[in-house]
C-alpha cells in the first residue's frame, strides 16, 4: 500500500494538535485545580456536582432560618430573665408591706415602687428583637403587642399563637404573649389574671389608706398568691423557650453535618488529584515533545531530497 508524503505529514500533524490539547487541558485543570470544569469532561462527575450544590444552597437557606430562631430564642430567654428578676423585686416589695407597723405612707410608697416594676414589665413584654419584630408578638404585627389602658389595665392586641422560621422543622421566631396575660388566678378559681393585673390590684389596695392589719394581710396574702401564679406561667415560658433553644442547636448541627458531607461529594466528584495531574502532566509533555520531533522528522522525508538535479 503506497502512503503519500502528505498523507503522513497530515497524520503526524493530527497527532501532535491532539497531544497539545492534552496537553492543554491538564494545564488548565492544575492552575483551576478542578478535575471537571464542564460536564463533558465528565457527565456523572458533573451530576454530581450539580446536586451537592443544589444541596448546599438549601442547607444555606435552612440555616439562616436556624440562626433568625436563635437569636430570637435567646432574646426572649433574657427577657424572661430579666421579667424574673422585676417579680422577685415586686414580691419582696409586697412581702415588705405586710409589716404591721408600717403606716399609709409607707405602703404608699411601697406602691410607687410597684408602680415602676409594672412599668419595666410592660416594657419586656413590648420587648422588639431590633428587627420590627416583637418577642412576645404572636404570630406577628409591625405594632406593640400590649397597650395600656387610661385607668393602666394592660391589654393584649398580638394575634395568638407564634411565628416560625422557614426550615424543615419549625423553628419559633416569637412567643404567645398570652403567656403575661392568662394565669390561673387563685384567688378566683376558674378565671385567669395577668401579671399586670396581679401587680395592680396590689398597687390599689396598698394605696387605699385606713385599712386594718387583717385587711393588710389579706391584701398581701392575695397579691404574693396572684404575682407567683403568673411568674410560674412566665417561668414555663421560659423553659419552653430554653427547650426550642437546644432543639435550635440540634438542627444546626445536623446541617453542618450535612454541609460538610455535601461539600466533600462535591470535591470528590470535581476536585483534582494533585499528585495525579503532576504525573499525568510530565507523562503529556513527554508524549508531546517525542510528537514534536516525529513531525521535524517526517517534514525531512521527501522524494525530492534524493532526485539529482543532473537527473532531470
Amino acid at each position: 500500500m503506497r502512503i503519500a508524503s502528505f498523507t503522513a505529514y497530515q497524520a503526524t500533524l493530527a497527532n501532535l494538535q491532539a497531544r497539545q490539547q492534552d496537553l492543554s487541558n491538564i494545564q488548565n485543570q492544575m492552575t483551576s485545580g478542578l478535575r471537571v470544569q464542564v460536564a463533558s469532561d465528565d457527565p456523572v462527575a458533573a451530576a454530581q456536582v450539580v446536586r451537592a450544590a443544589a444541596a448546599q444552597s438549601r442547607i444555606t437557606a435552612q440555616t439562616t432560618a436556624a440562626n433568625a430562631s436563635q437569636t430570637e430564642m435567646q432574646q426572649t430567654d433574657s427577657a424572661l430573665g430579666n421579667a424574673s428578676n422585676l417579680i422577685l423585686q415586686a414580691r419582696n416589695l409586697i412581702v415588705s408591706a405586710g409589716n404591721g407597723s408600717y403606716t399609709d405612707s409607707d405602703r404608699a410608697n411601697i406602691a410607687s415602687q410597684l408602680q415602676g416594676l409594672q412599668t419595666d414589665l410592660f416594657s419586656i413584654a413590648n420587648t422588639s428583637d431590633g428587627n420590627g419584630r416583637y418577642l412576645f408578638g404572636g404570630q406577628g404585627s409591625d405594632t406593640a403587642p400590649f397597650v395600656q389602658g387610661a385607668a393602666g389595665a394592660v391589654s393584649y392586641v398580638g394575634s395568638a399563637g407564634q411565628q416560625t422560621a422557614a426550615s424543615s422543622q419549625p423553628l419559633p421566631l416569637t412567643v404567645d404573649g398570652n403567656v403575661w396575660m392568662n394565669a390561673a388566678d387563685p384567688n378566683n378559681p376558674g378565671s385567669t389574671i395577668s401579671i399586670f393585673q396581679s401587680l395592680q390590684n396590689t398597687i390599689t389596695a396598698l394605696n387605699t389608706p385606713g385599712q386594718s392589719a387583717a385587711q393588710i394581710a389579706t391584701a398581701v396574702k392575695q397579691g404574693l398568691a396572684s404575682l407567683d401564679a403568673g411568674s410560674n406561667q412566665l417561668a414555663a415560658a421560659r423553659a419552653s423557650v430554653g427547650a426550642a433553644e437546644n432543639a435550635v442547636q440540634t438542627v444546626t448541627n445536623q446541617l453542618s453535618a450535612g454541609m460538610l458531607a455535601s461539600q466533600t461529594q462535591q470535591s470528590n466528584a470535581q476536585d483534582l488529584d494533585m499528585t495525579a495531574a503532576i504525573s499525568n502532566f510530565s507523562t503529556q509533555q513527554t508524549g508531546y515533545q517525542a510528537a514534536l520531533k516525529t513531525y521535524s522528522m517526517i517534514q525531512q522525508l521527501s522524494l525530492f531530497n534524493y532526485i539529482s538535479p543532473s537527473s532531470s
